[in-house]
This record gives structure tokens, C-alpha cells and sequence, in this order.
């Protein structure tokens, strides 16, 4: 496990020396919160507890979605594309030889990368919206803890999908029509663009119940006190099974396409 953490650190570091780029993303995600800060400001305005949320607690929302876009990967653009140029290029046959396991190290990497979005992307745009617009930020350091918890569940469940659809290049050969896809139903499903909770009917019970809603709703509504006791085990409970289901089909397709490189004689 020593391993695994050297590389996290490693995946941290590595994020950390682009602080040009850092710094563009704090101001990207900055405006872009301002633009959906005032945006939400008026449709709440209209419709006031849209979605069980107030006004605050929609502020809230955008600005713990502007904190977790790069930080859960939502838009995608993280290890998933470099993983399917080394298929695609073969390179991915040297990684199949190392003495670790192919998941693990990426994964591994990822919770780095993530740590560093976190703090590098995420605190400064949301403690600039806090000074701008009034939160419903928890005073509780447990709720915070409890949506840490959360925010790393959703960020291995990110992995899993990415993982997933990285390894579909195996088979595709080239996998940036379905990393696009992949990019676009994250934005979607995630709660990205509207709280999930906004959807109507069948939509809303749909996008709930799917893996992009671990990423941003469930940590932005275990945040906002609407999970506790037992409903806050059954978020944890939702957002695990995904991982396990995730990370579990992952690993069927990884021996698959092993097995395939093999017969390739990669």
C-alpha cells in the first residue's frame, strides 16, 4: 500500500507544479459561479424552495459544484485521456508490467489529483462566494466531515466511471468520441447545470438513482443538512454501491482486455 501512496502523492505534485493553469482555473470557476450564482438567484426568486432548497441553499450549491467540478472530475480531462493514448499507442503493455496493479495505480493517482483541485481549485472560489452571497455554509465541523466523506465517495466513483470508459479504447481503439460523451452526460446527470432534485418525474427519479449523482448532489445535499442518521448512511450506502459496482466492472474489464493484449501479443 506504501506504493499506492507515493503515487497519490506523486499525482498530487504533478497537478501542483501547473500554477499558471491553476490560477486561470480559480478565475474560471469564479466567474462561472458568479454567472450561476445570479442566474439561480433569479429562478429561485420565482419559484422560492425549488427543489426543497431556499435561496441560500442554492447559492450553496452552485458554488460546492464549482469547488468539486475538477476536484470530482465531472467534466472529465484527467488520467482518462492518458490512459487511452497509452492503449491506443500500445504504451499501456509497459503499465501491464509493472509490479502493481493497473487499477490501483491509477486510482491511486486520481485521489492525488483530486486532493489538489480540492484545495488549490476549490477552497478560494467558494470562500469568494461565501464573501459575496449569503450561504447556508454548516457551522457543525462533523457536517464538514461528513461531506469530506462524501466527496471522497464521489470522487472514487468518478474514477470508476472514467476507468470504465478509458478501457472501452481496448475495444474502440479510439476513445475520444466516447470520452466526449462521457463528459457530456457528467455535466447532466451530475447536478452540474440544476440540483437533480429540480428534474421533473420520472427524469428527476432517474438521474437520483444513477452514478453521476454521487458526485456533486449527495456531497452538496449531506453539506446542506439534508442527510443525517440513517439517511446519511443510506447516501454513504448509495454512493459506495456505485464505487464497488464500478470499480468491480472495472476489474472484469481490465482481465478482459489483459487477456486481449495477450492474444495481440502486446
Amino acid at each position: 500500500m506504501r506504493l499506492y501512496g507515493v503515487v497519490a502523492v506523486g499525482g498530487f505534485r504533478r497537478y501542483a507544479t501547473y500554477r499558471v493553469a491553476t490560477a486561470a482555473g480559480v478565475f474560471t470557476n469564479t466567474v462561472f459561479g458568479f454567472i450561476l450564482a445570479f442566474t439561480y438567484t433569479a429562478l429561485w426568486d420565482e419559484r422560492p424552495q425549488l427543489g426543497g432548497y431556499d435561496v441560500a441553499q442554492a447559492l450553496t450549491y452552485v458554488w460546492l459544484g464549482q469547488a468539486l467540478l475538477m476536484t470530482c472530475a465531472m467534466m472529465g480531462g484527467a488520467f482518462e485521456g492518458e490512459l487511452v493514448e497509452r492503449i491506443r499507442t500500445g504504451d499501456i503493455a509497459v503499465d501491464l508490467y509493472r509490479p502493481a496493479d493497473l487499477q490501483l495505480w491509477w486510482l491511486a493517482g486520481d485521489l492525488g489529483r483530486a486532493a489538489f483541485h480540492l484545495l488549490g481549485r476549490g477552497v478560494l472560489p467558494m470562500a469568494l462566494g461565501a464573501l459575496a452571497f449569503d450561504l447556508a455554509l454548516p457551522s457543525s465541523p462533523l457536517t464538514w466531515l461528513a461531506a469530506l466523506t462524501a466527496v471522497f465517495l464521489g470522487v472514487v466513483v468518478s474514477f470508476g466511471l472514467r476507468y470504465v470508459v478509458a478501457l472501452s479504447a481496448f475495444w474502440l481503439l479510439d476513445g475520444a468520441g466516447l470520452l466526449q460523451l462521457s463528459m457530456l452526460t457528467g455535466l447532466f446527470f451530475s447536478g452540474m447545470i440544476l440540483p437533480l432534485n429540480v428534474f421533473p418525474g420520472l427524469l428527476g427519479e432517474i438521474a437520483l438513482a444513477l452514478p453521476w449523482s454521487a458526485l456533486l448532489q449527495v456531497p452538496a445535499d449531506v453539506l446542506l443538512g439534508k442527510h443525517t442518521g440513517w439517511g446519511l448512511a443510506r447516501a454513504y450506502a448509495f454512493q459506495l454501491g456505485w464505487a464497488v459496482a464500478l470499480l468491480a466492472l472495472g476489474r472484469v474489464l481490465q482481465a478482459m482486455a489483459t487477456r486481449r493484449v495477450v492474444v495481440q501479443g502486446g
